[in-house]
Formats: C-alpha cells, sequence, structure tokens
C-alpha cells in the first residue's frame, strides 16, 4: 500500500499525540511535573487546539471563522505553564486569541474580536504575563490622560486586540491587548508620569513686589520662547506665580528651570538706595483724611511683620526705606513714600477701600387714625325764692339763664343771652313762669381724624441720616424774679415737634438691610393747668426706636397702637334720679367714646448704580409735578392765584417756563427795537 505525505504525517501527529498524553498521564500518576512536546508540522489549527485541550484538561470552544494550518516545532520539553503560553504564542501569531470563561471554559477568537470579549481586568498584584489578553486601568496624576493616549496607541496592537482609552474626569487609562505589551505600555506611562511630577520653590522677597516680579519674569521668559522659535519644551517653561499675601515668587518646573528663575528674582530683589519711591493716589469715592488713619494702620501691622512682629511707630524704616503716609484735601488725594513691596500691599488696600458705596432709599408711612364720639342730656330745675339743681357737665348753668332771661324781659337787654348761648353748642330748651324755671341741654359730638405722613431720605451705607419736619414751640422751664421783686426772668427752652426719623442702614449680604431706627412724631395738645397755674402745653408724641432686618423693596411693620377709651359720667339728685324713668327729669348724663389706630411701616430700597437713584427720583419729581398740575387745572381763573408749576424733570429748574418765555419775548423786543433804530439812522444818513 502506498501512503501519501499527508497521511503519513497525519499518523505520524496522532501517534505523537497519544504519546504525549500517555507520557503525561504516566507521569501524572507516579507524582511527577507532566512535560509536553510541541512540536507540529503543517497541523490544522483544529487539531492543535484540541491536542492542548485533551493535554490541559481543558474544555475548548472555538469560533467558526478560526481556520488554518501551523507549523512550530520546539526542541525543549514544556511545563503545563509554559505550554499554555506556547499555546497562546501560536494562536497570536495566526491571529487569534483565547479569552477565559469565569466557568474555567476556554474561547478561540479572531485577536479583534477579543478586546470587546469578557476578558479578565488586572491590577498591580495580578498584572497577567505573556500573550494572554487583559484589560488594565491606570491612572494617570501629573500628566493629562487626553496628550498621553495618543502615543499609546502608536505602541499597542490597535490593528489586532489591542486598544487605548482616556477618561478626562478622573484622568485615568483603560489599556487592552496581550499582558506583556499592556506591562510594557504601563511602565511607559509610570515613567512619563514620574517625569511630569514638577517640583515648587517658593522665593519670599525683601525688597521687590511680588506682583512686579512675576509680570518681570513672565515677560523674559515669553522673549526667550519667542527667539527659540518656539521650539522649547513646555514641560521646560517654568510656571511663575505672585502671592501677594505674603509677597512670595512661587516658581514650579524642571530644576533646571527653577534654579534659573530663583538666579533672577534674587539678583532683582535688591534694596533701592535712590529716590523716587513716592507715589500720589487720587481717590474717587473715599475721602483722603478719613483714609490716613486706616493706612497707617495698616502699615503698622506690615512694619509689625518685617519686624519680626514688634511694631514702632508711624515713620520708621520699612525695608531700609522710609514709610509716610499724608492726605491732600484739596484733590483729595494720598501721598506716600514706602518701599515697593510695602507700596504693593498699600496699593491693593486702598484699591478695596475707595469704592462707589451703595446707599440706601428709607421710606416711612405712619398712618393715625381717630375717632370720637359724645353726647350730653342734661334737666336743670329752679325756683326764683331759692333751691334748684345745676350740672356743671351740661354746658349751661340754668341760674345764669334766669339771670340773662330777666335782663332781656325786664330791659330789653340781650348781650347776657348772647353771650351765654355763643359759648354753647347744643339744643337748650326751657321756660320760666312764676317762681319755677326749667332748662333741657342735649349735644352730640362726632370727630374724626386721619393722618397720613411719608417721610423718606437717602444716605449712604453705613452713614446715620436724620429728616426733621414741624416747629420749635416754647416751654417755659423755669423763672427767677430780680432783687427788687419787680422783674420776673422766664427761662425757656424750644422743643421740636413734628416728624422726626432718624435711621442708620447696613446693606448686608442678600440685598437685606439692617435698619437702626428713630422714629418720632409729636404735637401740641392742650396746655396743662392747676388752679390757677398754667403748667405749659402738653404734646402727644408717638416714638419707635428699634433695628431691623428689612430685604431690600419690602414694607415692614414697625409698631403700631390700637386704643379705645370709653367714659360715662353721671350727675343726678339724690334719690330723685333714682326713680324709673321719672328719674330722667332730675338727671344728666354724659357719654363719650374715643378711638385711635396709630401704625408706623417701613421700607428700604438698595440704590448700588446711579441709573436706579435717578429712576427713583424722576419717580418722585414726576408725582409732585402731577400733583400741581391737577391743582393748576382745578383753579379758578377769577379768584385763584396762578400757580407756579416745576418744569419737566432734566430741564434747568432755575427759571420757571413762564419766566423762560417772558425772557425770550423780551430779547424779541430788544432786538426789533435795536433792527429799528439802525434803519432810522440809515434813513437819516
Amino acid at each position: 500500500m502506498i501512503w501519501s505525505y499527508n497521511n503519513k504525517m497525519t499518523i505520524k501527529n496522532k501517534a505523537l499525540r497519544l504519546a504525549g498524553v500517555a507520557a503525561a498521564l504516566l507521569l501524572a500518576s507516579q507524582g511527577w511535573a507532566a512535560e509536553f512536546s510541541a512540536s507540529f508540522k503543517n497541523a490544522d489549527i483544529e487539531e492543535f487546539i484540541n491536542t492542548v485541550g485533551k493535554n490541559l484538561n481543558k474544555t475548548i470552544i472555538i469560533e467558526p471563522s478560526v481556520r488554518g494550518k501551523i507549523n512550530v516545532r520546539s526542541y525543549d520539553l514544556l511545563n503545563e505553564d509554559q505550554y499554555y503560553q506556547f499555546f497562546l504564542s501560536v494562536l497570536d501569531v495566526y491571529g487569534f486569541a483565547v479569552v477565559p470563561m469565569d466557568n474555567g471554559v476556554l474561547k478561540v477568537v479572531r485577536s479583534r474580536d477579543a478586546k470587546t470579549s469578557a476578558i479578565p481586568v488586572v491590577d498591580e498584584r495580578n498584572p497577567g504575563s505573556g500573550d494572554e489578553m487583559v484589560t488594565r486601568v491606570v491612572p494617570v496624576r501629573n500628566v493629562s490622560v487626553r496628550e498621553l493616549a495618543p502615543l499609546l496607541r502608536q505602541l499597542n496592537d490597535n490593528a489586532g486586540g489591542g486598544n487605548v482609552v482616556h477618561y478626562d474626569p478622573s484622568n485615568v487609562l483603560l489599556i487592552t491587548g496581550r499582558a506583556a505589551v499592556v506591562n510594557r505600555l504601563v511602565e511607559v506611562v509610570r515613567r512619563v508620569d514620574k517625569a511630569g511630577n514638577q517640583e515648587v520653590d517658593i522665593i519670599k522677597l525683601k525688597y521687590a513686589s511680588a506682583g512686579e516680579m512675576v509680570r518681570l519674569v513672565t515677560s523674559l521668559n515669553k522673549d526667550a520662547g519667542m527667539q527659540a522659535g518656539g521650539a522649547a519644551s513646555a514641560m521646560l517653561t517654568p510656571k511663575v506665580v505672585a502671592d501677594e499675601r505674603t509677597n512670595s515668587v512661587v516658581v514650579t518646573g524642571e530644576p533646571q528651570a527653577r534654579d534659573r528663575i530663583t538666579r533672577l528674582v534674587r539678583q532683582l530683589d535688591q534694596d533701592l538706595q535712590t529716590q523716587g519711591n513716592t507715589r500720589v493716589f487720587y481717590l474717587k469715592y473715599a475721602k483722603a483724611k478719613e483714609m490716613v488713619d486706616v493706612l497707617k494702620g495698616v502699615s503698622s501691622s506690615i512694619e509689625a511683620e518685617k519686624k519680626g512682629g514688634q511694631a514702632t511707630g508711624g515713620g520708621a524704616s520699612i525695608g531700609g526705606g522710609k514709610l509716610a503716609i499724608s492726605a491732600d484735601e484739596a484733590s483729595n488725594s494720598l501721598v506716600i513714600t514706602a518701599q515697593p513691596d510695602v507700596m504693593s500691599e498699600l496699593e491693593q488696600v486702598i484699591a478695596k477701600l475707595d469704592i462707589r458705596r451703595a446707599q440706601v432709599l428709607v421710606e416711612a408711612i405712619i398712618v393715625e387714625m381717630q375717632d370720637g364720639d359724645g353726647l350730653n342730656l342734661g334737666v336743670q330745675w329752679a325756683n326764683s325764692n331759692g333751691g334748684g339743681t345745676q350740672f356743671t357737665n351740661t354746658g349751661v348753668g340754668i341760674g345764669s339763664a334766669i339771670i340773662a332771661g330777666q335782663d332781656y324781659k325786664d330791659n330789653g337787654d340781650s348781650d347776657a343771652l348772647s353771650s351765654l348761648l355763643g359759648s354753647y353748642n347744643g339744643m337748650a330748651a326751657g321756660f320760666y313762669h312764676g317762681n319755677w324755671a326749667a332748662l333741657v341741654t342735649a349735644l352730640s359730638t362726632n370727630t374724626k381724624n386721619d393722618i397720613l405722613s411719608t417721610p423718606s431720605i437717602v444716605t449712604m451705607d453705613n452713614q446715620e441720616a436724620s429728616f426733621n419736619v414741624g416747629q420749635e414751640v416754647p416751654v417755659q422751664t423755669g423763672s427767677q424774679s430780680s432783687t427788687s421783686g419787680d422783674n420776673i426772668f422766664n427761662t425757656i427752652e424750644r422743643k421740636t415737634v413734628g416728624t422726626k426719623l432718624v435711621v442708620t442702614p447696613q446693606i448686608n449680604e442678600g440685598d437685606s438691610v439692617l435698619l437702626n431706627i428713630e422714629q418720632e412724631v409729636s404735637s401740641v395738645a392742650k396746655a396743662q393747668a392747676t388752679g390757677t397755674t398754667t403748667l405749659g402745653p402738653t404734646f402727644d408724641t408717638r416714638t419707635v426706636k428699634n433695628a431691623v432686618l428689612v430685604k431690600s423693596g419690602e414694607t415692614v411693620v414697625l409698631g403700631g397702637l390700637m386704643d379705645e377709651q370709653t367714659k360715662e359720667e353721671i350727675s343726678k339728685v339724690p334719690l330723685l334720679g333714682d326713680i324709673p324713668l321719672l328719674g330722667y327729669l332730675f338727671r344728666s348724663t354724659s357719654n363719650s367714646t374715643t378711638k385711635r389706630n396709630l401704625m408706623v411701616f417701613i421700607r428700604p430700597t438698595i440704590l448700588r448704580d446711579a441709573s436706579v437713584y435717578s429712576g427713583i427720583s424722576s419717580n418722585k419729581y414726576s408725582l409732585f409735578r402731577a400733583e400741581q398740575l391737577e391743582n393748576a387745572a382745578n383753579a379758578s381763573y377769577l379768584t385763584s392765584p396762578q400757580r407756579q408749576v416745576l418744569p419737566e424733570y432734566g430741564q434747568d429748574v432755575t427759571l420757571s417756563p413762564e419766566m423762560r418765555q417772558q425772557i425770550i419775548q423780551m430779547q424779541q423786543r430788544q432786538q426789533d427795537t435795536a433792527t429799528g433804530a439802525r434803519g432810522l439812522l440809515q434813513g437819516n444818513q
């Protein structure tokens, strides 16, 4: 029988496999390590995979696309681990990869499909080895993964199962590929990440300003980079930052670059022995005289820091130079002489203090309503021979009425009667017959009083402002007679009566305003008398003094009073006045009820810029002008004088529109007169 070469090789390979399996079983049964022969010539890849699976006692699933012949020969016997790595390497050469499953089954797929399969995720403790497919998450601390990922893709097998993905939020790399290749890429990342770890040097300046020093050094580095044509690496270019708080320069970069910058900064940080350390600051909003005290306090702190915590008096040497601060009130400017580092700190303080301060419009509303009702009823009797009733709360006495009536009846004199009735309001009726007389009086009163006051004031933040509208009332506080007793000298003190508002606003965060308020509404009631002595006027005063936190534009209640008083007075004849129904003929009744409601409201508005202030002023101005126009339109041209009206907001307020029109007409008449005079002279010539 004639055998072909292929058949002979097939039989030979089968014999080799059987021999290898038998040898492995024999060695395993004797407790020896199994060794495998790895020689395959023109063998089908499926047969190769099946042989390895039998030798390693593994279940292997082969993808249908896995096809081909392999040729490999080894002259050494391999242990189990070496044999498995030999298996992976052969598959890698022919474009295939092994994906291990959790249940121990191995899948053989194409290499480009392996990166999307369930390959294991390894770490530093178990990085994997050889040609097994793994995925590894690599954190990067000092280099941007967005810039590093393209470089790593060039070193990985991107056409096969390799892949490099970056995740910016966590600055990590996800590397997939053969374990040996992945470990090499991780080592590259480790070295590159270490090279990007730049140290920091802090240079504390003694004489120069940190901000000026950084600007100078940055300009020198920029010019050096332009001369080099931009070829210098960003890694070799140091970064220089100024720390104004400690007057220090912070340098980061490579050691050589940091040393170069440090030497340059040390050379520039020298004491200035010449003149020229004086500057003039023209203030925009703050007052120069008030700011001098603040800057002297700041300079004392700087001085203490320079001297190691021991402050001295004003004008002492700081950093090798004298410090002097003075104010020029005429130009509202500050003149400061100091070293550059101290000058820089004072300049920052001035810039933060010389700002436009917000203003606050404070509007107060005082509402007071009073109602009063009264009723007086009385019946009086009298006898000409003597006796009778006299009730003083009726307003008219029956005795005075009888005398006035007799004068009018006997003599026709009505003066006494007119004087009596002129001082009485209400109804009075009576009769006089024989020796008896009777007088009935009745009076009902109803009073209403409504007061609305809206004081408003604009003030700066943290600045007290006061508003006072009223009059000064003289009050006698004492009297003294002369030694002879002929002259009496009275001591007079004037008391302000009206509406007062004292407020100090403080603007807080979130457009809220803390208000310290003193609100007073007072008026003169009447004089208080004791017997024949007048003690002086009586004042009605309503006062609110408190602190309140209000949001800008909102209205809050500061305080209020609700008062109701009821008074009943009965005058009667004993016994007779207590008789039911009939007792009203011997009784006088007086009832009065008084109600008063007082409320105080306040509303602050923050004015941060000129446009808001101008808008509020325009609204107030236009409201007052509208009231003037309405009053002028309703006035009678026959009896009322011509009313003056404010000009429109924004126009010249020095002249009224009527006066401006009169001036224009007068100028026109003068021009016409001059033109006529010139014409007359020309005609005479």
